[in-house]
């Protein structure tokens, strides 16, 4: 990202134009994109904590959304600065719910149904090992709720939704995972759009005229 940083207000350069949006929106999508893996990987794999990726999507957004911004040297028009920062927000959001979503469904489809060695099923003893009798997939995924005491209360709360087995565990499953990820390109998009809003209200500082750091729209506006 050459000599400028993602929450620094100068840029390396500013870019051309685009027809709707800088070319620098697009290469900040493009730096999203590996946000994006890198913040899934963190939480829904090393750490496998889905509310954490869907707090770091608005904070991904505001970041993303202001370097938009910064890469492009673009301060005016508005309407240029939150196209800019939108823009990149749904790059970004997109591709931090693409991955979600496939490393969740890789967890439920891949699911075997083997319990680790020593764990305590719903009979009390300890598990040697052996895979819960269920068919690979989803259906397993079921079956470990219901099998496992520290997964109890959320196989108690399926059945209560009238969750009864692996197929309507995967119908429920898809529903929520397609609900999830579009809420997480819409945080996304929302922190990027605050980022331009932000930048959007400020006064142009005259050194970005005067070191071409301001597009040609930004200083026909001095």
């Amino acid at each position: 990202m050459s000599t400028g940083t993602l929450l620094s207000e100068r840029a390396p350069a500013p870019t051309r134009p685009g027809r709707f949006v800088d070319r620098g929106s697009v290469f900040a999508g493009y730096v999203g994109i590996g946000m994006a893996i890198v913040v899934v990987i963190a939480f829904a794999l090393i750490i496998p904590v889905q509310t954490l990726v869907f707090l770091a999507a608005p904070l991904c957004g505001l970041v993303i959304g202001n370097y938009a911004n910064t890469r492009s040297g673009r301060w005016r028009p508005m309407r240029r600065v939150f196209a800019n920062a939108a823009w990149a927000g749904f790059v970004t959001g997109l591709s931090i719910a693409l991955m979600y979503m496939a490393i969740r469904l890789l967890f439920v489809f891949a699911d075997t149904g083997q319990m680790p060695d020593g764990s305590v099923v719903t009979t009390g003893t300890a598990a040697d090992g052996t895979p819960i009798a269920c068919t690979p997939g989803p259906d397993c995924t079921f079956h470990r709720y219901l099998s496992d005491p520290t997964l109890a209360e959320t196989g108690q709360d399926l059945l209560a939704q009238g969750i009864t087995d692996g197929d309507s565990f995967a119908r429920a499953f898809m529903g929520q995972l397609v609900a999830g990820g579009a809420w997480i390109v819409v945080l996304t998009v929302a922190g990027a759009v605050a980022a331009g809003g932000i930048r959007a209200v400020r006064t142009v500082p005259p050194e970005a005229v005067a070191t071409g750091l301001a597009t040609p729209e930004t200083r026909a506006r001095q």
